[in-house]
Formats: C-alpha cells, structure tokens, sequence
C-alpha cells in the first residue's frame, strides 16, 4: 500500500469517528438527568449517596437516582401516586424521597 493510500484510510477513519462522535453528543444534547423515575436497579449512573453508579438505585422512584430521558419530558412523566396518594412526577433535581430502611 503507498503512503498516500495509507494517509487516505487514515483520513477516512478519523473522519468517520470525528461523525460518531458529533452523533452522539447530539443525542447526549436531547437529553437530560431526570430524578425520582427509575425502578429499583434501573437508575443511570451517579444516583447519589447509598449508591455508585448505574443499576445501584435499591429502591422504585428513588429520589436521587436518575435516568437520561428526552429533554422537556420529566416533568411530565406520570408515575404510580405515593403512598399518602399525592401524584408523583420526576424532576430535573434530586428528590427528597426517604429510602426504605
């Protein structure tokens, strides 16, 4: 293979990873960090104290685990009612919900 052939492969896979890059900080972008939504074990990761990453959350709707979902649906993602019955959304912030003992 010359060294202009091999320059061009290089070029290419450079190029086609500088694109999946793009694509996906694009996704990253349509997202955000929505609390209080995951079921137990479902979270993303970083769900806050009491646990390390993804799929540590130990309860439903643990109010400091979050999930990436669509930007400007969190607030509007309707859950099972709380026990007392008040409705239960998620929330761009950490929830003070209290985990099971």
């Amino acid at each position: 293979m010359s060294t202009t052939m091999k320059t061009l492969a290089i070029a290419g896979l450079v190029a086609a990873s500088v694109t999946g890059t793009t694509a996906t900080t694009a996704e990253a972008a349509a997202k955000e960090k929505c609390y209080g939504v995951s079921l137990a074990g479902a979270n993303d990761c970083a769900a806050g104290p009491g646990t390390t990453c993804a799929g540590t959350s130990v309860t439903d709707y643990q109010g400091n685990a979050w999930t990436l979902v669509d930007s400007g649906t969190c607030a509007s993602i309707e859950l099972p009612a709380q026990a007392d019955g008040s409705p239960r959304t998620g929330s761009l912030e950490a929830l003070d919900r209290d985990l099971p003992a």
